[in-house]
This record gives C-alpha cells, structure tokens and sequence, in this order.
C-alpha cells in the first residue's frame, strides 16, 4: 500500500471555497508515458521539453502526476547511474508530482541486479524496446528482464514492433528513393506491430511475468492483447491520443508539413483503425490512455525535427525525423470532449487505472478521505463551456506546433488542485502553480499487474520447467 496522509481532516478548515457549478469532479490526470530531457539517443534530435515545461504544460492541461523516463544507454552497465540522473534533472523543476520508469537498454547482470535496489527506491516499473539500434533487446535479454522483473515485482513496458521488419522496409523505400514523411507511415508497417505484440505475449506467458504493451495502434495488436487477456494472460495496454484522432493523412501533408505528426507506431490508415482503437478503451483491452509526449520543435535544425531536411533531402528523410509529438496538455481535454468514452471509464482510462498499475493508488488517481493527496479536477458543466479551435499559442509546452491544431475543443479543465492547492484556474488567472512545487513519489509494486502463479520461475532435474 501507497503510504497515505496521516490524521483525520473532517474538522480541517477551509481557506478557500469553490462552486463547482454542476460541473464534473474528478482526480487529477495520471500520465504513465512521458519522454522529458532525455539525452540523444536516436540522432541529432533532442526533445524540447525539460521537466519543467513539460510539467507546466500538463498541469494546465489537468494532469497532476506523471511518470517519465529514465533511459539508459547501450554503453552504460549500470540503471542507478541513468536513475540519479534523471532524478537531478527534474528535482525542484516540476509544477506536478512525478516518478520515474527506467529505460532498459543494456540489461547486463550488474543492470539486473540492480532491480531489487531499483525497488527500494520506490521504482516499480521499467520498459524495453524490440525496435531502434540504440534501444533494441533480442527475446533472450526480454526474458532475462521478464524473468528478474518478476522477481522484484516490477511492471514491464514494452515498445512492441519488429525492429528487422521496419529495417527492411525503409531500405525497400530508400531504393525507390522514396524520403517525404508519409513514407514514415509505410516504414512502420502494421505487420511489425502485430507481429511483435504476439510475440511479446508469447514471451510474456511463457515466464508468467506480466507486461503493459504501449501505444497500442492497430486494430490487429489490439485483437492479440485482447485474446490473452481472455485466456487469463497478465497483459496489459495502453494506447494514446494519437491513434484515436490522427490517420495517415496527417502525415501525407505538403511539403515537410507530415513531419508534425511523425511518432512511432505511427497513426494508421483510416478512422475505421481509430474506431477500433476507441472500442478497445470502452469495452477493457486497453488500460491505459497515456499521451507519450515526446516534443521535438517542428522549426528546428539543430535539435528540431527539420534536422534532417538538407540539400540532398529537400522535403527531409523519414528515417531521420525526429520521431515523436506533444500530448500532456491535451490528453485529457481531447479524451473527454470526444463524447466517445462514460465518464466513469474516462476516470479510470486516464487517472485511476495508471495510479493503479504504476504502484500509486490510492494516493494518486482517488479521492478517498484520508488517503488520497486530494488531485482533483473540476471540469465545466456543459452549457458553460464554450467550444473553441485549439491553437498552439494556447498551450504551456516548449514546442512550436500541436498536432492536433484547429481541433474543436469542448472542455478543458476550470480548476485543477494539487495536494489540495489550486494550481490553475482557467478563469483567473490561468497557471497558479509554482515549479518545485511537484514532488517524487516513491511508489510500491502494482495493485493491477501480477503473475499467475506463486513461486519462482525455474527449470528441474527432470527437464520440466515452471514455478516452484
């Protein structure tokens, strides 16, 4: 159990009081995917988000907790080097509360051995990639972390597409001399996801450990995830903002212009694949509805997504586009003004479910009286929120664009309180909060996420293998 505040507040004092208007009270935003201030890892490109922009966007956009990355490199044989780091980085910059995922790029035994101080130190999950040089793991260092992070009690992400299918693919496009940023598109073919998100399943079951396959894109994948988890697989997902609003043809723009919109998987072909992704939230194959902000600046050419625009490739190179989009602030807002999700899913989608699989709940993602940090968002009541096109210009983040520019929008958060203090109010005064405000949260193993059996994985004497 998350350690929870101390004392019986029913004879507190109010110092402040807020009509709430009919309008909707909800825990704060939980993000459980958040790239902020990473080194270089994929490139010249560097993301234009530190933790304390990125925090400052996502608490105006209503979300109170967050969960970044703390990436350690191929070279590097150690996590509590990359984790110190990180934490250095984002300590007394952050407008919300955060925590931190170590990213797995080298599990050697030392980084493995590690897991069990990772614990300690109140980090309870991890993620790894089957895709990207600098990143990628083969299915033996998968198992070698299913296995120890099972151990530990530790949750593993996994960035599922087959690195050797989207390798072959771009050289097939380099030789039809084929570089504009919708081409990023067929690089990523749907089969390198589907083919991963089965084989992560398989690995997945065969250790008993369980596992949140991310940014879940396709209709395919999303039909894999569904099938284990009714054959009682500890799978979970997540999918983003990205795949149930952007299709291919945001990346098929004039010019550069598809270059906005390039993440990776990358939005796919149709509405009817976004269609299928909002049913996979509504009936339970995703768990989670995070934004995978990754910023980079779109008029950029030094650490920026025009980076790989040159003489040679006018209209850039796909393999080299910086690959990621800004999401924090709009996740939530885009979520619900959608009218696509109950409003009960919505909270467990975007708050309740991350605090829970992230080791957070009930501190995070509730409002229970004495255990909860009193997050809380107040959104409008309908006839008094006004819809408006999105602009760039509205948001709080470090980056030029938004992908999602000239959206209708028909809510946004009114008030939203940290630990009981306001910290925007759209009305008067817009941002309140303070950076450094935010604090670490150390969090325990997941109350969602949990294996099968009891015991330890191991192979007997007589050849069988299982859980002693």
């Amino acid at each position: 159990m998350v350690k929870t505040p101390k004392g019986d507040l029913r004879d507190a004092k109010a110092t402040r009081t807020i009509d709430a208007e009919g309008g909707y009270v909800m825990p704060g935003g939980v993000d459980g995917h958040v790239h902020l201030q990473e080194p270089p890892l994929f490139g010249k490109g560097s993301s234009a988000d530190n933790y304390e922009t990125g925090s400052r966007s996502a608490v105006c956009g209503g979300t109170t907790c967050m969960v970044s990355f703390a990436p350690q490199k191929k070279s590097e044989d150690t996590l509590l080097d990359t984790l110190r780091a990180t934490y250095e980085r984002a300590r007394d910059n952050c407008y919300i509360d955060y925590s931190f995922h170590l990213l797995v790029g080298n599990p050697s035994e030392r980084a493995l051995s590690e897991f069990k101080t990772l614990r300690e130190e109140g980090i309870t999950s991890l993620k790894i990639y089957m895709t990207y040089e600098a990143l990628k793991l083969n299915d033996g260092q998968i198992l070698d972390v299913l296995l120890e992070a099972r151990k530990q009690k530790i949750t593993t992400m996994v960035h599922a597409e087959n690195g050797e299918v989207i390798d072959w693919m771009t050289k097939q496009l380099e030789k039809r001399k084929l570089y504009a940023p919708k081409y990023h598109g067929t690089s990523h073919p749907p089969v390198a996801e589907t083919e991963a998100t089965y084989r992560a399943i398989q690995l997945s079951d065969f250790m008993d450990s369980p596992i949140l396959i991310v940014h879940v894109s396709t209709p395919e994948a999303a039909a894999h995830i569904r099938s284990a988890q009714s054959r009682g697989i500890p799978i979970y997902a997540e999918t983003c903002p990205q795949y149930l609003f952007l299709t291919r043809s945001d990346l098929d723009k004039p010019g550069f212009e598809g270059a906005k919109c390039v993440c990776s998987p990358p939005p796919r072909e149709s509405e009817a694949d976004c269609d299928v992704i909002w049913d996979g939230l509504s009936n339970g194959t995703f768990t989670i509805l995070s934004s995978d902000h990754c910023p980079f600046r779109y008029n950029d050419n030094v650490n920026g997504k025009q980076t790989c625009v040159t003489d040679e490739y006018p209209v850039g190179h796909f393999k080299y586009i910086p690959n990621g989009i800004a999401g924090i602030e709009t996740r939530l807002s885009l979520a619900l003004g959608a009218d696509r999700l109950d409003v009960k899913k919505f909270v467990e989608l975007t708050s309740t479910n991350p605090a829970k699989l992230y080791g957070l709940h009930p501190l995070k993602g509730a409002l229970v009286e004495g255990q909860s940090d009193a997050d809380i968002n107040i959104w409008y009541p309908p006839e008094k929120m006004q819809e408006f096109q999105l602009k760039n210009e509205m948001l709080h983040h470090n980056v030029d664009y938004t992908p999602f520019e000239g959206r209708t929008m028909k809510q946004w958060p009114r008030y939203t309180l940290l630990r009981g203090k306001v910290v925007w109010d759209r009305d008067n005064g817009g941002l309140l909060g303070e950076k450094g405000y935010g604090k670490f949260i150390k969090r325990e193993a997941s109350s969602l996420a949990k294996p099968r059996h009891e015991g330890e994985w191991g192979i007997f004497e007589d050849g069988s293998f299982g859980f002693s």
